[in-house]
């Protein structure tokens, strides 16, 4: 899937923020959760995702998705990872 491609998806899909964005070799991004749905677009390099205890990496091309309130935790590979993310917040419920 291409650039166009993807961010085209997101949109339809809903993600409202769209964002080219990069880590350096070998950066680690410890266990963590985000309030916002991603889906990501792995332009170059790589990124290993481990959730549930399971690791998995991500090269060029390649797409995954991280549902809110999801812990992970983010390895950039050791050429680094340049990625396109796709964020979607989910409205606060009436209360």
């Amino acid at each position: 899937m291409d650039r166009a491609e993807f961010e085209s998806r997101l949109r339809e899909q809903g993600y409202q923020e769209i964002a080219h964005r990069e880590m350096p070799a070998h950066q680690i991004n410890d266990a963590h959760a985000h309030d916002f749905d991603a889906q990501l677009l792995i332009l170059h390099g790589e990124m290993t995702i481990v959730r549930d205890g399971l690791a998995h990496s991500y090269r060029s091309g390649d797409t995954f998705d991280m549902p809110s309130g999801t812990r992970h935790e983010e390895r950039a590979g050791p050429e680094g990872v340049r990625y396109i993310a796709g964020r979607r917040r989910h409205a606060a419920a009436a209360g």
